[in-house]
């Protein structure tokens, strides 16, 4: 990178910040404490707005680009070699309960053979983890081995007492959505992580679409899918923490995310809404109070069309009581049963398939769908790491140069998230392109994309009409 580029990196960071400081001052925001001992959803206010929201991700972006710029090399690319030792500092912090220890000891922080005896751990060794972990900014040493929450460690914490955990550890992460998120993969992907290299340069997984010829598979040393997996009663610790996983997840997108997918003004009354493997209904729970003469078909597996009913029988019963809200049972590689359907939602589904099974889905839909459907996708659809022609990317708007035109490594967790699809079913978070060229060969059009959450660059309502 030449001295302009980084000059021009310091001036965008410098630009950003006093956006960020005058925004927030303007509109009574606190920009958070990295030394807070601990961490609360109301620090995250800032970033409601979205003009501060965006100075914040280009500050992130320059910053991390700019030390990338004048760290040496082989630096750089060892602190990412070694993310494994990253990853079992975490670990073994998290599984220790060492962010509700010190929550339970105060701001003063606890001596580590006090934090150790609490744990079980032998404090020298548990001293330099945590010390690792400080080096990143993840706690804080207050004195020579005396340690600290701060706001990165706080989202570790379960808000369970150490003496709630220990009695009932299998409920640690019952409702904890980012600590059981952190959890199931320290404990899964790291798995796959391990095998990656070994399963693709064999060749058998390469370009499998088959869903019991995967990475995970290999990693986890099974013949069966990703979901079988956690059907399997030996997995009863890990299936329990999945399903807080998802329920975390769906509790941090927005609420309103659905009316920003589409424009349900202009459906008729009595017009059909079908959303496709759409779980228990929560994405189209609040289309359901808002738009009260529209039917909503929610299909999904007999197992969780079940709980589905539970959940809307407490939160919504006059919905299902009145009929206009149904919950069926459908496997959705199967002809499509629901006719006069005037819009289709496939919410999060696409990336839990290979392209094989995606083009079977898209196509029963496509068979069942009048002219005048429309099928929304809600998806990350990823940018590339290079500039391109606005007909090739969902947004107008591209990143001030020099950044990377997808942020770089403040946008790592889409990337990250695009591996674990790799690893789990042989699929993927699609390009613009890829999503495409699947919808071009199935019968549909792309007429419009949509940027559906604030928080998120890439998450996107795709809006589709039969070509």
């Amino acid at each position: 990178m030449s001295q302009s580029s980084v000059l021009h990196l310091a001036d965008l960071i410098q630009e950003s910040v006093q956006i960020i400081d005058k925004l927030c001052k303007d509109n009574n925001f606190n920009i958070p404490d990295l030394s807070s001992p601990g961490f609360s959803t109301q620090s995250e206010a800032f970033r409601s707005n979205p003009a501060v929201a965006d100075a914040a991700k280009i500050t992130a972006a320059a910053c991390m680009q700019l030390a990338t710029s004048l760290l040496p090399p082989t630096d750089f690319l060892f602190s990412l070699a070694v993310g494994d030792s990253h990853s079992a500092a975490v670990r073994v912090c998290l599984e220790a309960n060492v962010t509700e220890i010190l929550r339970e000891a105060g701001p003063e922080g606890l001596h580590v053979d006090v934090i150790a005896a609490k744990c079980g751990l032998d404090a020298p060794k548990l001293s330099r983890i945590i010390r690792y972990l400080t080096t990143h900014h993840v706690y804080r040493e207050v004195k020579p081995d005396v340690f600290t929450n701060n706001r990165i460690s706080g989202t570790l914490d379960t808000r369970k007492s150490l003496k709630d955990i220990t009695a009932n550890p299998e409920g640690k992460y019952d409702s904890a959505g980012f600590p059981a998120l952190l959890s199931h993969h320290l404990d899964i992907d790291h798995k796959c992580s391990v095998v990656a290299w070994d399963t693709l340069k064999e060749g058998t997984t390469e370009c499998s679409q088959e869903l019991t010829r995967t990475i995970f598979s290999r990693g986890l040393n099974v013949n069966m899918t990703y979901w079988d997996f956690f059907k399997h009663p030996d997995n009863h610790f890990r299936h329990r923490r999945f399903g807080f996983v998802m329920q975390g997840m769906e509790a941090i997108q927005p609420s309103d995310m659905i009316f920003r997918a589409f424009n349900w003004n202009i459906l008729g009354k009595d017009a059909i809404v079908v959303d496709v493997g759409g779980g228990i209904g929560i994405a189209t729970m609040p289309l359901a109070r808002r738009y009260t003469e529209i039917n909503i078909v929610i299909q999904d597996l007999p197992n969780v069309v079940e709980e589905g009913k539970r959940f809307w029988k407490e939160k919504y019963p006059k919905a299902l009581q009145s009929g206009r809200v149904k919950l069926e049972t459908h496997d959705f590689f199967e002809p499509q049963p629901i006719k006069g359907v005037s819009a289709f939602i496939v919410k999060q589904v696409l990336h839990n398939w290979p392209s094989t099974y995606i083009k079977k889905l898209l196509s029963r839909l496509r068979e069942a769908a009048s002219k005048d459907a429309v099928l929304i996708i809600i998806d990350n659809v990823l940018p590339y790491a290079c500039r391109v022609a606005e007909n090739e990317r969902t947004d107008a708007k591209e990143e001030p140069e020099p950044l990377l035109p997808n942020y770089g490594a403040v946008c790592n967790s889409a990337y990250t998230l695009d591996m674990m699809m790799m690893f789990y079913f042989n699929s993927q978070e699609p390009t613009i392109k890829q999503l495409t060229d699947l919808l071009t060969s199935t019968g549909w059009k792309i007429v419009k994309f949509r940027s559906i959450d604030p928080r998120s660059h890439f998450l996107k309502s795709v809006e589709a009409i039969p070509a």
